[in-house]
């Protein structure tokens, strides 16, 4: 029997810390959470990614009635793919808000909204940064892989 360790590399910074266009990235990820529509879980997300052109491009989740709805992660890459086809993700922002207020701990993409990403990231040609927003602090992650160590890579 042989044991594996995985270990995920976080570096967490508080907002003031950031870069300036890392900053702009999570705060359009923080107003991205006012246009979510959470009339069942109350929990608004937002997400936004910096696209190699430049273009930021927002995401929110959307619920409905037979809980059949998308995630903020998928609604922002989904986007940019249907609107700038070629142009790879450089790096992606989350931000969750709920109770009046951003959530004190950053929060992190569910299964299906890591599988979606690591197949963006498998197709550029350089690894989609993350930013995970809590209220005051800022993890970031140098890849979706990352999130998502042991992925199925062979598809």
């Amino acid at each position: 029997m042989t044991e594996k360790n995985i270990t995920t590399k976080i570096v967490v910074y508080s907002y003031k810390e950031l870069a300036e266009n890392d900053k702009k990235l999570v705060e359009t990820a923080r107003q991205a959470t006012r246009n979510s529509y959470a009339p069942y879980s109350h929990f608004n997300v937002g997400a936004a990614v910096r696209l190699d052109n430049g273009v930021v491009i927002m995401g929110s989740n959307q619920e409905n009635a037979a809980f059949s709805g998308i995630c903020a992660e998928r609604s922002a890459i989904y986007n940019a793919g249907a609107n700038y086809p070629g142009v790879h993700i450089a790096a992606i922002a989350i931000a969750a808000y709920t109770g009046g207020d951003f959530v004190q701990e950053p929060i992190s993409p569910c299964g299906v909204c890591r599988q979606a990403l690591i197949e963006f990231e498998k197709n550029a040609p350089h690894p989609i940064r993350v930013l995970l927003a809590g209220r005051d602090c800022v993890y970031e992650l140098a890849s979706v892989s990352a999130l998502l160590p042991l992925t199925f890579k062979d598809f």
